[in-house]
């Protein structure tokens, strides 16, 4: 951390922005002219962040994009990626919206902004912000009926909130809050500061037309019913809320097209002084998910990979000369693109043992041709893998990729064998109870992908004595049979962090909730507080349970990452989830003259906000 905050210090010196000239964006020279904005120069902040592109660009432009429902205007945030403090190509953190911050103990967090940094409709953006925020919002009951959020809370308890001055704010935690940073650069990031200016008139204690209508019972709608509707930073469908984000909406939903255009006031310029982004437009297009590989491979985008699969990929590749595209593979970050869950809550008695033993996982993945799987779909592009962190990850180990995790027939069976599974007359082994050996792997019946893939490993598992059956059904009904134990494994992708840093939490890799397919009861047990579900009974669970409330009281880097290795290993030994292949390239169509668009990228939720990582701001046409 600390030497996070030296690279904070380094970014906020004094000198290191001055030495530039901000440049205007033609778009809004008109606008300057006529008074109605000020220029560049004074709406910029004090300290402006500035960026090192690669190729440096030119201001101008529309950038079309494809979504598959109105609600994606919150795209607009996700790509954009403005945050108090963002993840760096490296997987670091590093302010943006912030000019420094320092870091004490794991637990006193000292946020300084940027002096001069202004709203999107010209206000200051100060200290009030946060304090509106978590005085008149977070801890109002009214609005927040459950309280500040549990990533603001450490053991239920909230930080000592204080104004240091209209800069520096600093929030303080009585034990670490390692959540803290790493919700702040988030895809969905925690807001933890509003546009007070623009909300006070909605909120009855500061609005003295709200706070009548509300005692005499004369609005239409319950005044905080209207504040949560117009406050919403993520899902940018309210375009007169003020944004830090790079460009902002200016269409009202519903819609079928969203229109967002540049932010006057946004705080990064590049090394030549061009404020950011470069583009002036950025156009949502909503269409029906099923036709938008087609309409991209029409040319109708111009950066597109939502709703656009690996199956798809060919097919893109014929209309790229046509289109004026260029399709590129980027690695997703997902731990495993498809794995099996056995689950170890399931209610038969015999099947419950089983799944609870070691060697029963380890044979099943042994006994899994991951080869023959990645050639045969995945024309051998896939990672052969457990469902395990990527190499892009700092914590990525190859035994944790490889352990039990390649074809080993001779091995699966003496494990087998060991565990005294008979062959019958007919080659299928025997459970205990004298049943034949027949795994039902469930799935939510949207993938023909995942049946692929399990016909390829039924035939393996044949081999070994094993039978396997495929039923669909639809999400909800697989969802409930999992939760209520009558499913015994079902399939699935990996972890949705398979690019963790120590800072991110690894509360995927502990029973932290229900819809953690292996082991539901006990994550609806942590989920309600051990009023439904299941208790912890497995001593290898137990302990991932012990490592991770070690890594929340963490107070330095170096323990988180001890405790991150020690859970990575537990799981790679165990098995508790069978990863199958990971990495499966993700199409990312872009326009051939759109630059500054990485050959080679991850594309992944968090981190890395899709495309946000890479700073679309810097995108440019040519």
């Amino acid at each position: 951390m600390k030497a996070i905050f030296a690279l904070a210090l380094l970014l906020a010196l004094p000198g290191t922005v001055l030495s530039v000239t901000p440049v205007e964006p033609p778009m809004l020279r008109l606008e300057v002219g006529s008074g109605k904005l000020p220029p560049v120069q004074k709406r910029l902040p004090q300290q402006p962040l500035v960026v090192n592109v690669e190729t440096p660009g030119k201001h101008g432009g529309t950038l079309n994009s494809l979504v598959g429902r109105s609600r994606d205007t919150r795209l607009l945030v996700v790509y954009g990626y403005a945050r108090l403090v963002g993840y760096d190509t490296k997987l670091e953190l590093v302010p943006d919206i912030l000019e420094s911050f320092e870091v004490k103990e794991g637990r006193i967090f000292t946020l300084k902004l940027r002096k001069g940094h202004r709203w999107s409709d010209g206000h200051p953006f100060t200290a009030e912000d946060f304090r509106y925020y978590w005085e008149d919002v977070a801890n109002n009951s009214e609005l927040s009926p459950a309280g500040p959020p549990k990533d603001l809370l450490v053991e239920d308890k909230p930080p000592q909130f204080e104004i240091l001055s209209d800069t520096v704010v600093r929030f303080t935690w009585h034990k670490p809050n390692p959540q803290f940073l790493p919700r702040q650069a988030g895809a969905s990031p925690l807001f933890i500061y509003r546009p007070a200016h623009y909300l006070k008139r909605l909120h009855k204690k500061y609005s003295e037309k709200v706070r009548k209508e509300d005692d005499a019972g004369t609005a239409k709608r319950k005044w905080s019913a209207v504040h949560n509707r117009a406050d919403n930073l993520y899902e940018s469908d309210n375009p007169e809320l003020p944004t830090l984000q790079p460009w902002m909406n200016t269409t009202k939903p519903p819609a079928d097209r969203f229109v967002a255009v540049r932010n006057p006031y946004f705080h990064r310029i590049d090394a030549n002084g061009l404020q950011l982004p470069y583009i002036d437009r950025f156009v949502l297009a909503v269409a029906d998910p099923k036709l938008i590989p087609a309409k991209t491979g029409a040319g109708e985008a111009d950066l597109q990979a939502r709703d656009v699969h690996f199956s798809n990929y060919t097919f893109l590749k014929r209309g790229e000369k046509q289109n004026g595209y260029r399709t590129l593979l980027w690695r997703p970050g997902k731990g495993s693109h498809v794995a099996l869950f056995p689950n170890l809550n399931v209610n038969d008695p015999v099947w419950r043992k089983l799944l609870r033993d070691a060697r029963f996982r380890r044979a099943l993945s042994l006994a899994i041709d991951r080869s023959l799987i990645n050639q045969s779909l995945y024309f051998g592009l896939a990672i052969e893998s457990n469902n395990t962190v990527m190499p892009e990850s700092p914590l990525f180990r190859e035994a944790y990729r490889d352990r039990w995790a390649r074809y080993d027939r001779k091995e699966a069976n003496r494990l087998l064998d060991e565990l005294g599974l008979k062959r019958g007359a007919d080659k299928i082994r025997r459970l205990p109870d004298g049943r034949p050996l027949e795994i039902i792997v469930e799935t939510a019946g949207e993938s023909t992908e995942q049946t692929d893939v399990l016909e390829l490993v039924r035939e393996t598992w044949r081999e070994a004595g094993i039978k396997l059956f495929s039923k669909p059904s639809q999400r909800e009904a697989f969802r409930m049979r999992i939760f209520s134990g009558e499913t015994v494994m079902s399939v699935w992708s990996g972890l949705e962090n398979g690019l963790a840093t120590p800072d991110n939490s690894p509360d995927e890799l502990v029973p932290t909730s229900q819809v953690q397919l292996q082991w539901p009861k006990f994550g609806q047990y942590h989920e309600t507080g051990g009023k439904a579900g299941e208790a912890v009974d497995i001593a290898e669970v137990k302990e991932l349970e012990r490592l991770y409330r070690g890594w929340l009281q963490a107070s330095t880097r170096v323990e988180r990452e001890r405790a991150w290795h020690a859970m990575l290993e537990l799981h790679t030994e165990q098995q508790f989830t069978i990863g199958i292949v990971s990495g499966v390239p993700q199409p990312v169509v872009a326009r051939e003259t759109l630059m500054n668009v990485p050959e080679k990228g991850f594309y992944n939720w968090d981190p890395g906000a899709f495309f946000g990582i890479y700073r679309p701001d810097t995108f440019w046409f040519r």
